[in-house]
C-alpha cells in the first residue's frame, strides 16, 4: 500500500503543473466469463488522455495500479513500460503545451471491492461487474490522474461478454461490432466515473418535471429478482427529484439516472453520476421492519444530493470532503422528514447516525470537520462519523443558527456559481454570508475547525414554592461553542411525562443562564437541546436523572424520547452510569419503545452494555437479563409485527441457556411456534447463529442450512457461522483464512472476522491477541487498504479487556512509531475502546460493592 500513495502536496504541484481536456477508455471484458475465467486474473484496459501543460516544469506522472503495462505513447513517442511504469505510476517527460497519453495496459479483477470488481453467483454461475473508486481505484481500472481537481469529460466503449449489457455514466448503446459506447461525461472527477457489466435484471421508469425527463434504471442480480421492489425504489427517487428541483433551482445536470444494487459492496453507496451503485443487501429477501426501508430510503437521497455536492461541485482535496458527505448526510434526512413517507427521520438521526459521531468525536483520532487530509491513506480513513454525521449535525444547527431560506439559498447560489468546478471552505462561507448576514468565519472556527464534543448540563435552582428562579445550562469541553438550543421542561401528567414549556437560546461560553424560564413549576425533567437542533452530549440534573429512571417510557414526543436513550446511553459509555443500571432502564421501558428504528439502537446498545461495558462478574446474570427480558417481550408483541420481529432477532441474539436453545431449536423445525411469527430465510439464520456459537449446531448442520439458501447471501451466513463455532481448529482455521491467505473476497473476509469474534468465547480467541500484534504491519504492507482496514479493526483483540491487552498494546504502538500513520491510528482508536470499557467495567464494578 505505501507505495500506492498519493500525498497532497503532489497533487497540488500536479494541478498546478497541468489540465485535462478529456479521457477515452477502452476495456475489454470478455475474459471475465468463460473455460478460462478463473485462471485469468486481468482485462485489457486502453486510456488515451489529452492534457494540457499550464504551469512550469516538463515532468509529471501519471497513475494505474496494474499487473503489467504493454504500451505508453506520449505525443506519439513510445515510452518503455519497464522504465517509466513501478506499479502504482507511469512517469512521464518531456511535456509538450498539448498532449496526449495512451496507456495500453492489464489491469486486475478486484475480489476486494475495490476497482473492477468480479463476482460469480452461486445460485446460478453468472458472472456480475461492477467498479468502486472512491477515494483513489479509478487507478486499478484505467491510467488517470487520480485526484478531485483534474476534472475532464469521460468517454467509454466496453467489450463484454455476448449476451451481457453495460451502463456507464453516460447513456450507452451497443454498435454493430458488440462494443459498448457511452456519451461524453460533463467533466467528472475520477473518483466517480463507473462502469456496471452483467446479466442484470434491468428495471426502468422516468421522471418527468415540466420539460426536464430523466431516464430511471435500477438493477440487480437475475438471482435477486424476485425479491427486488423497484417501485418503492423509483418513488423515493421521483420524491427526491421533487425537493431538490423545488429548493436547488438547478436541474440535475447527469442525463439517465441509473442506480445498481451490486453483490459484494463495501460501501453503503456511491453517488457516480448518472450509475449510483448501492450494496445489494438494500433489496430485503425476508421480512423488515420500517426502519429498513427508511435507511433504504435514507441513502438514496444521500447519494442523490451528491449530484449536486460532491459531483456538481467538488472539493479540491479530500480535506474539505465535507463539503460532499456532511451536506449529502444532512439532506438524506431533511428530504426524507419534507418528501417522503419517512416524516420522522431526524429521530433516527437524533439517535442513530449522532450516536456514531460521537464515539468518533471521543476518539484519539478525531479531527475537525475540514481536516488535515496529508494523503490518500488519511482520506480513506476520514470517511468517518465526524465528517458525515457530526458534519450533517453542525449543518442541522447552522440551519437553526443561518435560517433555512438563508441556507438553501446559499446552496443555490453555490451550484450557480461553481458548477463543474472545485472549492474549498472560504468559497462556501462566503455564499453563505452574503444570504445569512451572519458572520461564517467565526462559526466556522468554532465549528467546523475545531475537534471535540460538548456536553450540556442543566443547572436548576427553586424558590420556596417550587417554581424556577434560575436555570443555568454548563457546558464543558476543550472548545466552548455557540450553540443554538431549545431547552424543554417536561412533568408527569396522567401517566405521560409531557412538554409544558420551551425555549431557544444562545448557548455559550462556560455558563448561560436561560432566562426565558424563569418563574415557571417545578419540572420532572429538563431536556438540554430539546428538538436536537445543536451538537452536543446531553446531561441531566439529579432530579431529571432519577425521572428517567423510573419514568423514560411515559416520554410521549418520539424525538424527545430518543434524545434521552441516547443521552443514557452516553452516559453509559463514559462511565459515568453503571452498565447494569443502562441495562434495567432498557429491560423496563424498550418494551413500550413505538419507534422501531430507536428500539433497534436500544437493543444493539444493550447488548454492548452487558457485552463490553458491564463488570465481568455481572456479564453471565446481564445476559441472562437480557434473553429472558428478549423473550417475554417476544411473546407479548403484536402478532406479525416488525416489533415482534425486532424483539425476535434481540433475543435469538442473546440466547444462553438450554430452554433457550430448546426454543431456537424448535422455531427452526417446527415444533414450536410463536403466534404471527414468520420463519423466514433470513430468520432462520439469526435463529441457526446462536446454536452455532454455543456448539449446538456442528458444520453439518450449518451446511444443511446452505442447501436450504445455496445464495451468495447463504454463502455469507455459512461462512460466519462456520467461523462462529467454539473450537480451537475452527478459530485456526478463520485466523489462517484471513490473516495468511488472500482468497477470500471481502465480503467473506467480513464474514469470516465477525464469526471468530465472539463475546462468549474470549477464552478460545486469547491467544490470537500476541498473533494479532505481529502480523498486522506486514498484513497493512501486503493488503489492499479496504481488507487492511477490515482485519486491522476487526481482530483487535478487545474481548481480552484486562490491563494485560491495553499493556501489549502500548508496547505495540511505541515499537511500531514509524508504522504507517493510518495503521497507527487505527490500532490508536482500539486502544481507545479498550481502556473506554475498562473504565465502564470499573464503574459498574463499584455498584457490588
Amino acid at each position: 500500500m505505501p507505495g500506492e500513495n498519493l500525498s497532497r502536496d503532489e497533487a497540488h504541484e500536479r494541478a498546478a503543473l497541468l489540465s485535462v481536456d478529456g479521457y477515452e477508455v477502452v476495456l475489454d471484458l470478455r475474459s471475465a466469463v468463460g473455460e478460462s475465467a478463473e485462471a485469468v486474473r486481468t482485462f485489457r484496459s486502453r486510456t488515451t488522455i489529452r492534457f494540457r501543460r499550464t504551469g512550469e516544469g516538463t515532468s509529471t506522472f501519471v497513475d494505474l495500479i496494474a499487473p503489467s503495462v504493454n504500451a505508453v505513447t506520449l505525443n506519439g513517442r513510445s515510452l518503455d513500460p519497464a522504465v517509466v511504469f513501478d506499479g502504482a505510476r507511469i512517469s512521464l517527460d518531456g511535456l509538450a503545451d498539448e498532449n496526449v497519453l495512451v496507456v495500453d495496459a492489464q489491469c486486475a479483477y478486484s475480489r476486494t471491492g475495490e476497482g473492477m470488481h468480479r463476482f460469480v453467483d452461486p445460485e446460478d454461475g453468472e458472472v456480475y461487474l461492477y467498479t468502486q473508486y472512491e477515494p483513489a481505484d479509478a487507478r486499478r481500472v484505467y491510467a488517470n490522474f487520480e485526484q478531485p481537481d483534474l476534472k475532464a469529460p469521460y468517454r467509454f466503449a466496453v467489450t463484454a461478454p455476448e449476451g451481457w449489457t453495460v451502463w456507464s455514466n453516460g447513456a450507452g448503446e451497443q454498435d454493430a461490432e458488440g462494443v459498448w459506447r457511452f456519451a461524453e461525461t460533463a467533466p467528472i472527477s475520477t473518483y466517480i466515473t463507473c462502469v456496471v457489466a452483467g446479466p442484470y435484471h434491468y428495471v426502468t421508469d422516468s421522471y418527468t418535471r415540466g420539460d426536464l425527463e430523466i431516464p430511471l434504471g435500477a438493477m440487480c442480480r437475475k438471482s435477486l429478482a424476485k425479491h427486488f421492489d423497484a417501485d418503492d425504489v423509483f418513488l423515493i427517487t421521483k420524491q427526491g427529484f421533487d425537493f431538490f428541483h423545488d429548493n436547488f433551482d438547478y436541474p440535475y445536470p447527469f442525463g439517465k439516472y441509473d442506480q445498481a444494487f451490486v453483490p459484494e459492496y463495501n460501501l453503503g453507496a456511491m453517488e457516480n453520476p448518472g450509475m449510483v451503485t448501492f450494496r445489494e443487501e438494500y433489496i430485503y429477501r425476508g421480512k423488515v421492519t420500517q426502519a429498513a426501508y427508511e435507511s433504504r430510503a435514507n441513502v438514496i437521497l444521500h447519494e442523490m444530493a451528491h449530484m449536486w455536492f460532491g459531483d456538481l461541485v467538488t472539493m479540491v482535496w479530500w480535506d474539505d470532503l465535507w463539503l460532499k458527505e456532511s451536506f449529502a448526510d444532512f439532506m438524506g434526512s431533511f428530504v426524507n422528514a419534507e418528501a417522503t413517507r419517512f416524516t420522522n427521520s431526524w429521530v433516527t438521526f437524533a439517535n442513530n447516525r449522532k450516536s456514531w459521531a460521537y464515539r468518533a468525536d471521543q476518539l484519539p483520532s478525531t479531527h475537525p470537520i475540514t481536516a488535515d487530509i496529508r494523503d490518500l491513506e488519511d482520506a480513506k480513513l476520514n470517511f468517518d462519523g465526524i465528517t458525515y454525521a457530526k458534519g450533517a449535525s453542525v449543518l442541522k444547527q447552522l440551519v437553526a443558527y443561518a435560517g433555512r431560506d438563508a441556507f438553501l439559498e446559499g446552496a443555490r447560489r453555490y451550484f450557480k456559481r461553481h458548477a463543474y468546478g472545485n472549492t474549498r471552505l472560504a468559497d462556501l462561507l462566503s455564499i453563505l454570508e452574503e444570504t445569512s448576514g451572519r458572520d461564517m468565519k467565526a462559526w466556522a472556527k468554532s465549528w467546523l475547525q475545531t475537534s471535540g464534543v460538548n456536553s450540556l448540563t442543566p443547572v436548576v435552582t427553586y424558590d420556596a414554592e417550587g417554581r424556577i428562579t434560575e436555570l443555568a445550562v454548563l457546558q464543558e469541553g476543550d472548545e466552548l461553542r455557540p450553540h443554538r438550543a431549545a431547552v424543554g421542561l417536561y412533568r408527569l401528567s396522567g401517566g405521560e411525562l409531557v412538554r409544558y414549556a420551551r425555549t431557544e437560546a444562545d448557548i455559550t461560553g462556560a455558563r448561560t443562564v436561560v432566562a426565558e424560564l424563569a418563574g415557571q413549576e417545578k419540572p420532572d425533567l429538563v431536556l438540554v437541546n430539546d428538538d436536537d437542533l445543536t451538537y452536543c452530549k446531553i446531561r441531566f440534573d439529579e432530579g431529571s436523572l432519577a425521572t428517567l429512571r423510573a419514568h423514560l417510557g411515559e416520554i410521549t414526543d418520539p424525538l424527545a424520547r430518543a434524545l434521552c436513550w441516547s443521552a443514557l446511553w452516553n452516559l453509559t459509555r463514559d462511565g459515568l452510569m453503571p452498565a447494569r443500571d443502562f441495562v434495567a432502564v432498557a429491560l423496563a421501558f424498550a418494551g413500550r419503545e413505538t419507534d422501531i428504528g430507536v428500539l433497534q439502537m436500544v437493543h444493539a446498545w444493550t447488548k454492548s452494555a452487558v457485552t463490553l461495558y458491564a463488570a465481568p462478574a455481572w456479564r453471565e446474570e446481564g445476559g441472562r437479563l437480557l434473553a429472558e427480558g428478549g423473550l417475554r417481550e417476544l411473546r407479548v408483541a403484536e402478532p406479525g409485527s416488525e416489533h415482534q420481529l425486532t424483539w425476535a432477532r434481540f433475543f435469538a441474539a442473546t440466547a444462553s441457556t438450554e430452554a433457550d436453545f430448546q426454543l431456537l431449536e424448535g422455531l427452526l423445525d417446527g415444533t414450536a411456534k410463536i403466534d404471527g411469527l414468520d420463519v423466514d430465510q433470513e430468520l432462520r439464520w439469526a435463529l441457526l447463529s446462536p446454536l452455532a456459537v454455543h456448539g449446538r449446531a456442528d458444520e453439518a448442520r450449518i451446511d444443511e442450512e446452505l442447501s436450504r439458501d445455496d445464495t451468495a447471501s447463504g454463502k455469507r451466513h455459512q461462512t460466519r457461522l462456520l467461523a462462529s463455532r467454539p473450537s480451537a481448529a475452527v478459530k485456526a482455521q478463520a485466523w489462517a483464512q484471513v490473516v495468511e491467505s488472500d482468497t477470500l473476497s471481502n465480503a467473506l473476509v467480513e464474514a469470516t472476522i465477525a464469526g471468530f469474534v465472539q463475546p462468549s468465547q474470549r477464552e478460545l480467541i486469547a491467544p490470537y491477541a500476541e498473533k494479532y500484534f505481529a502480523a498486522i504491519e506486514r498484513l497493512w504492507a501486503e493488503r489492499s487498504i479496504q481488507i487492511g482496514i477490515d482485519v486491522v479493526r476487526g481482530l483487535f483483540p478487545g474481548l481480552q479487556d484486562d490491563e494485560a491487552t491495553l499493556a501489549a498494546t502500548d508496547a505495540w504502538l511505541s515499537e511500531h512509531e514509524s508504522a504507517p500513520p493510518a495503521l497507527r491510528r487505527l490500532v490508536l482508536e482500539s486502544r481507545d475502546d479498550l481502556a473506554r470499557a475498562l473504565r465502564a467495567q470499573a464503574c459498574d464494578g463499584r455498584v457490588a460493592q
